[in-house]
């Protein structure tokens, strides 16, 4: 997943102040057939599985589907295959995408105070993506533990080199529950990003991080690293929030040090693609509104909540229009992007194979964030469309998730799009329990609560008709 996440507690500030349920200030903005229709979609959403079926053949059938494997592959010929079923006109857009494969992953404490003679102590961890990996039989080092980049820049060169550093710095688990867990994720997110250069730069063999995640079940979470180009690669992982808690626990008694084992490969670059399939406006052909979600997943899981939620949703928009029959008067275009966990080279690609028709390109909607149950709609457009959105509110209002929030990020897929002024759109969901399992092992099915991801398929679906709808143009 992107950084598309919102929070429910921002989301709930804005509709206080700034509530819906007002007089329509732009009774033009739809017909009253549209209008019509939108309820008949949200309706429709609410008592359909077809969401839930197509992301449980994602997770379940196809299973982890990291960019470059056989899974993601596999992935996209489904996809595609579904789309032209239900009468779409469909395309493959080549991407060229990096191809790193996981491999073996394995610590120990080798040493530490108070140690039991001949013993060790399991550390549970997992390689960030794009880590290099430790010699073949592993490495041996003592381990430092810093809170944070200013920690570590005291030490200096002389203390730091040759260790392997963990960067202790703790997700904010209150300011998840408070609904802001996008918020503690960018604050966390930075040290799995950037801290494997930081420690290189000052010598150090090897960065651990503690893992940027909501629920301690001893579960590693991992996701992209950052290598900066000026300094060398060093192998990188996600520790445990209780690993890394041991370690902290046991520096200050004396030294502490570790077997690391990592046996990662960055393979060729491979050729994968996004799946783009079109319901054709009516009236306006040329223009294109996107619906849209990630089809590749990070390994550890089945990527059932990051992202195939998301892609399944987008499917659904695309669905339900056509079993009622309701064509847009503005080209609907479902894209599954391909390689937003590890390189966005799928948004990227697409932004730029598309630049001489961005014009025409009336508004691109991205759901990352999860199945957690929607609020409302986060818009991207000037804040003076908000005027345009509220008849939309109103009924998305009876399935309780009629806030408008206006946020300048809606999507990492569509990010290229909106920087050169396409207006961006995403679900607001709760997120209060996203950050327990993104990035790990347990991002599979059961997460998702069938009519949470039905609320978010309404969203979805009367959010884009509207928009393909609307009898005026979006500002930019």
């Amino acid at each position: 997943m992107g950084l598309a996440v919102f929070t429910l507690a921002c989301a709930l500030r804005c509709a206080a102040q700034e509530p819906t349920a007002t007089p329509n200030p732009s009774p033009s903005a739809y017909s009253a057939q549209t209008l019509g229709e939108l309820k008949k979609l949200q309706q429709a959403a609410l008592t359909s599985d077809y969401a839930y079926r197509q992301v449980a053949h994602l997770s379940n059938n196809i299973g982890p589907r990291l960019t470059g494997s056989a899974q993601a592959q596999k992935a996209v010929e489904y996809v595609a295959t579904e789309l032209k079923a239900l009468g779409l006109e469909v395309q493959l857009e080549k991407v060229t995408v990096q191809h790193w494969v996981r491999g073996e992953e394995t610590a120990a404490l080798v040493e530490y105070p108070g140690m039991a003679e001949k013993t060790t102590q399991k550390i549970i961890l997992t390689a960030l993506g794009g880590s290099v990996a430790t010699p073949a039989t592993g490495l041996i080092a003592e381990v430092i533990v810093v809170r944070n980049f200013d920690e570590l820049q005291s030490l200096g060169r002389e203390k730091v080199a040759g260790k392997i550093v963990l960067f202790d710095y703790h997700f904010d688990k209150l300011m998840a529950a408070q609904g802001h867990g996008g918020e503690a994720y960018g604050q966390a997110v930075k040290y799995r990003s950037d801290a494997p250069s930081a420690a290189a730069k000052l010598g150090a063999v090897a960065a651990l991080v503690r893992s940027v995640g909501g629920a301690e079940y001893r579960l590693p979470h991992t996701g992209q690293t950052d290598y900066a180009k000026d300094v060398p690669k060093i192998p990188a992982a996600a520790v445990t929030a209780e690993d890394a808690d041991l370690v902290a626990f046991l520096a200050p008694e004396g030294p502490v040090r570790m077997r690391l084992l990592l046996t990662p490969q960055q393979l060729p670059d491979a050729v994968s693609y996004n799946v783009i399939g079109d319901l054709k406006g009516t009236e306006h052909p040329e223009q294109v509104v996107i619906v849209s979600g990630h089809l590749d997943s990070w390994d550890l899981g089945t990527g059932a909540i990051d992202d195939g939620a998301g892609v399944a949703v987008s499917m659904q928009a695309a669905n339900l229009m056509q079993q009622l029959h309701l064509r847009p008067k503005r080209t609907l275009r479902v894209i599954a992007w391909m390689n937003e966990e590890n390189g966005t080279a799928g948004g990227k690609t697409y932004a730029r194979e598309n630049e001489k028709e961005i014009a025409n390109h009336f508004a691109a909607m991205e759901t990352d964030g999860g199945a957690g149950h929607p609020l409302g709609i986060n818009f991207g457009s000037k804040p003076e469309a908000r005027a345009l959105l509220e008849p939309v509110a109103r009924i998305l209002q009876d399935s309780g998730a009629g806030i408008l929030n206006f946020s300048e990020h809606a999507g990492a897929d569509i990010d290229p799009l909106t920087k050169q002024g396409v207006p961006g759109f995403s679900p607001i969901q709760d997120n209060r329990t996203y950050f327990h399992y993104h990035h790990t092992a347990a991002d599979t099915l059961d997460k998702i609560v069938p009519h949470e991801l039905a609320e978010n398929a309404a969203v979805v679906a009367v959010t884009a008709y509207a928009l393909a709808n609307l009898e005026q143009p979006l500002p930019r």
